[in-house]
């Protein structure tokens, strides 16, 4: 699993909401879509692609906790976490090597410090011991 990360500023700038960041344009928009998009077909089409979805943005999230026994939720967003989950792609290939190189794909080249996570995804709990 490829997890891709944001924050709630990112989604502001795409949907124009003031930040102190510059705009994205409509063309750079519709590019990082584009590439999203076409990157994906071509995974679809090696038969490496699983799943991919990109989630909603921070502010329409909840936390849920339990405290003494009772659920405790606090809608988004969270003022102390700048990063969220923004987004996953499942890919079924022949090595964690090659899903890095996947995920490289995946990462945007224009925003300093941008990255992506690969972890596998585990089949059952024996998979979790050492």
């Amino acid at each position: 699993m490829i997890l891709l990360y944001g924050s709630q500023q990112d989604y502001d700038v795409l949907s124009g909401r003031a930040t102190d960041r510059p705009d994205m344009s409509a063309e750079q928009i519709a590019a990082m879509h584009k590439h999203m998009e076409t990157y994906h077909q071509a995974l679809a089409e090696s038969g490496e692609l699983v799943d991919a979805r990109g989630l909603s943005e921070p502010v329409h999230a909840r936390r849920v906790q339990v405290r003494e026994g009772a659920p405790v939720v606090t809608d988004g967003p969270y003022p102390e976490t700048q990063e969220v989950l923004a987004g996953y792609t499942i890919v079924e290939c022949a090595s964690f090597d090659r899903a890095t190189e996947i995920a490289a794909g995946l990462v945007d080249p224009d925003t300093p410090g941008g990255y992506v996570d690969v972890r596998p995804v585990v089949d059952g709990v024996e998979d979790l011991a050492g």
